[in-house]
């Protein structure tokens, strides 16, 4: 079972990135390539049916697998970033940390309005960042069809924030 073998592999990381918290660390999944494989085959399976015209992709880790999942789809993959890190005109959103404020960004022209578009990051924590990266879709005109994370800390109810944009919340493991 995939979700077990997820559990196997992901590292933790005690007191990163401050004490207390218990840091799931992805590295070790992307030296297996058969894994890696398996991660975006299930995304596809589990996808079926929604239709799907590009895939956003959350800095930074979310870019890994949102990129291998949209060339395995064949559809285009867009990068959200934090503040100032793309080159061309773009939107801003802002959110709230635990610790303060972040920003992020897409380019202007990453996609044509109406577009169906699938959000993805390796971990749902508490939705703030991928809440952002939704209203950023919505500015946009796009439709937020749903999200994919390889890991879901439900003890901190991320899913919560994200239904009024989809429903369509898939995690491969969940803590």
């Amino acid at each position: 079972m995939l979700e077990q073998r997820l559990k196997e592999v992901i590292r933790e990381v005690p007191d990163f990135p401050s004490k207390g918290v218990v840091f799931k660390d992805i590295t070790p999944v992307l030296q297996d390539q058969i894994l890696c494989t398996q991660i975006v085959d299930e995304f596809v399976k589990q996808l079926k049916g929604v239709k799907i015209d590009v895939i956003a992709g959350v800095e930074s880790r979310g870019f890994l697998f949102g990129l291998m999942l949209a060339n395995k789809l064949k559809i285009p993959f867009v990068p959200i970033r934090k503040q100032g890190k793309l080159p061309c005109k773009t939107i801003s959103e802002s959110y709230k940390l635990e610790y303060g404020q972040a920003t992020i960004e897409v380019h202007e022209d990453a996609f044509l309005e109406g577009s169906n578009v699938l959000i993805h990051d390796d971990l749902l924590a508490t939705g703030g960042t991928v809440v952002a990266s939704s209203k950023l879709i919505e500015k946009l005109g796009g439709n937020v069809v749903g999200y994919s994370f390889v890991i879901s800390l439900d003890f901190l109810n991320g899913r919560g924030g994200l239904s009024r944009f989809s429903d369509n919340i898939i995690s491969l493991v969940s803590y």
